[in-house]
């Protein structure tokens, strides 16, 4: 991860902002909270798998998966760690393009914190994170009638705030609040963002950015 040179500086940003981008984006787009019992997608680029994720269908690509759920927000329905694992996705392809990405990312599964090996993600202190980093929010004390709100992951973004899926653009103060809301009655026990977070191996995610031809039924990948 260690940054060697301007130009794997410049990338990083570019990721990063990407990422801030489709944190936003995906915020405006009209997809909803759901548990995985009640998720649902577009039928059309994806299937809905039993355990409530999401199967890229086949003969649709990678970007156009994950350009629908940005694009027709309100037919799907996913929770936390899905949208999380969606806005790195968005990031990860607006800054390497779509040729590489379709590439590296075939056979796409969303569900959970299941994600394609390619998308390295690393953990680190939370005092490391920058801007497009996922933090946590733990809810210890969580209603246990209502699993879902053990905890929220979200996205740092500019100003202060994070993109938390199911309670939007907020300050850190209105998560825990939230999130306090939810626990077992009587419980005095607050919610708290813990010290550690989730980021993209920027160093791996650049040599993804490769020249990618297609020639009949074969790929041919460059750099």
């Amino acid at each position: 991860m260690a940054i060697s040179s301007p130009g794997d500086a410049e990338f990083e940003a570019r990721v990063r902002g990407e990422i801030v981008a489709a944190a936003r984006a995906l915020d405006a787009s009209g997809a909803s909270f759901a548990t995985f019992r009640n998720s649902r997608c577009n039928g059309r680029y994806w299937i809905r798998e039993n355990n409530g994720g999401f199967r890229l269908r086949s003969g649709v690509t990678p970007a156009e998966g994950i350009r629908d759920i940005f694009r027709n927000g309100w037919q799907y329905a996913f929770e936390c760690a899905t949208a999380m694992v969606i806005v790195l996705y968005k990031g990860v392809l607006e800054a390497i393009g779509e040729p590489s990405f379709n590439n590296y990312f075939a056979g796409l599964v969303l569900y959970d914190w299941k994600y394609d090996s390619d998308l390295r993600i690393v953990t680190i202190g939370l005092n490391q994170t920058g801007l497009g980093d996922v933090v946590y929010f733990n809810n210890p004390d969580f209603d246990p009638r209502t699993p879902e709100w053990r905890g929220e992951n979200a996205i740092v973004l500019p100003g202060g705030v994070y993109f938390a899926h199911g309670m939007g653009i907020v300050p850190a103060e209105a998560i825990i609040r939230s999130l306090n809301g939810k626990r077992k009655p009587g419980s005095g026990t607050s919610a708290y963002l813990i010290n550690e977070a989730q980021t993209l191996d920027f160093a791996y995610i650049q040599r993804l950015r490769s020249i990618v031809a297609r020639i009949g039924s074969r790929v041919y990948v460059y750099g």
